[in-house]
C-alpha cells in the first residue's frame, strides 16, 4: 500500500515538473509577447478602444439629454458636414486660416530668432534661456494673463499700442480682431519651439559651402536664401509638422479667451465641437466632426511629409 502511495506521489511529482518544464520553455519562447502584452492591453483600453468608439458613435443619431438610445444613421452625420453646415464650414476655414497665421508667423520669428542665437555674443545663453520661458508655463495660464492684458480699459497692451501712435483696438472683444489676437497669444508661446528646433538645424550644418560660397564672392542673404535655408528645410518642415497639429486642435486658449466669440468669430473645429457635444449634448454630430478634425489633422501631416520628401 505505501509502495503504491510512493508511487502515486512520485507520478503526481514528476507531472508537476514537467508541467513546470513546459511553462518555462513557453515562456522562453513568447516572452517577446509575454512581456509587452499588459502594456499593449491597456494601451488598447485608454487609446484604441475610444477612437473606435468615436467612430462607431459618429454613425449614430444621440443627445446625450435625451432618454431614447442612440440610432443608427450611417454616415447622415457626415453628409451634413460635406453637404455644407454654414456653422462647420465656418470654423473648418476658421481652423485653417489660424493655423496658417499662427504657424507662418512662428516660423518667421523662430528662424530669425535661431539665426540670432547662432551667432556669439555677450550673454547669448541667457537671452536664449529667457526666450524660451513663455512655452514653459500652462496655455490656461498664459491665456488667462492676456484677457487681462486684452481689456479694453484697463489692460496694458491698448496702452502699448498708444505710445507707437496707434488707436485703441478691442482685441478679444471684436469679432473683427478676435482671432488675430488669439493668434497672437499663441505665436507668443510656441515661437521658442521653432527657435530650438531651427538652432539644433543651423548647428548640425556643415561649414564647407558657406566657406566655398565666401570665396566666390556669396552675400549673407545669398548664403541664407542658397545654403542655409536648403538645407535646413527637413529640419523646419518638422518644426512646421509639430505645430500644425497642434494649432489645428488648439482648444485652450480659445476656450478660456472668447469660447468662441464673440459672435463665433474665433470658433475652431475643436471649440464647435465642444459645443455640439457638452453644451448641445448632440455626441453623435460631435463624433462625426472629431472624426473628420482627425483627418484634417492627417491630411496636413500627410502633405508636410510629402514636402519634407521632395522639397519646396
Amino acid at each position: 500500500m505505501a509502495n503504491r502511495t510512493d508511487v502515486v506521489d512520485q507520478s503526481v511529482a514528476g507531472a508537476s515538473l514537467s508541467l513546470g518544464i513546459r511553462i518555462s520553455r513557453f515562456g522562453h519562447r513568447y516572452a517577446r509577447f509575454i512581456f509587452p502584452a499588459p502594456a499593449l492591453l491597456i494601451v488598447a483600453l485608454i487609446i484604441v478602444y475610444p477612437v473606435f468608439y468615436t467612430g462607431w458613435m459618429s454613425l449614430q443619431e444621440w443627445f446625450a439629454s435625451s432618454l431614447t438610445p442612440p440610432k443608427f444613421i450611417a454616415v447622415a452625420n457626415y453628409q451634413k458636414i460635406l453637404a455644407g453646415d454654414p456653422r462647420v464650414r465656418d470654423a473648418f476655414f476658421r481652423t485653417l486660416y489660424f493655423t496658417l497665421i499662427a504657424v507662418s508667423a512662428e516660423t518667421a520669428l523662430g528662424v530669425a530668432m535661431a539665426l540670432l542665437f547662432n551667432r556669439e555674443f555677450w550673454g547669448r545663453g541667457l537671452v536664449r534661456t529667457l526666450s524660451i520661458l513663455p512655452m514653459m508655463a500652462t496655455p490656461t495660464a498664459i491665456s488667462l494673463v492676456f484677457v487681462m492684458m486684452y481689456h479694453p480699459t484697463l489692460g496694458v497692451m491698448n496702452y502699448l499700442v498708444g505710445l507707437v501712435g496707434l488707436s485703441p483696438f478691442k482685441w478679444t472683444y471684436s469679432s473683427k480682431t478676435a482671432l488675430y489676437a488669439i493668434a497672437l497669444v499663441d505665436v507668443w508661446e510656441w515661437t521658442p519651439l521653432i527657435m530650438l528646433i531651427a538652432l539644433a538645424g543651423l548647428a548640425a550644418l556643415p561649414k564647407e559651402p558657406y566657406e566655398s560660397a565666401l570665396i566666390d564672392g556669396a552675400s549673407a542673404l545669398q548664403c541664407f536664401w542658397y545654403i542655409t535655408l536648403p538645407l535646413l528645410r527637413p529640419t523646419l518642415i518638422v518644426a512646421i509638422l509639430f505645430r500644425s497639429i497642434d494649432a489645428l486642435k488648439t482648444f485652450d486658449i480659445i476656450f478660456v479667451m472668447t469660447q468662441g466669440g464673440p459672435s463665433n468669430a474665433s470658433e475652431t473645429i475643436n471649440i464647435l465641437l465642444f459645443n455640439q457635444a457638452f453644451s448641445y449634448f448632440n455626441m453623435g454630430y460631435a463624433s462625426s466632426m472629431a472624426v473628420a478634425l482627425f483627418a484634417i489633422v492627417m491630411g496636413a501631416c500627410l502633405i508636410l511629409m510629402k514636402v519634407r520628401r521632395v522639397g519646396w
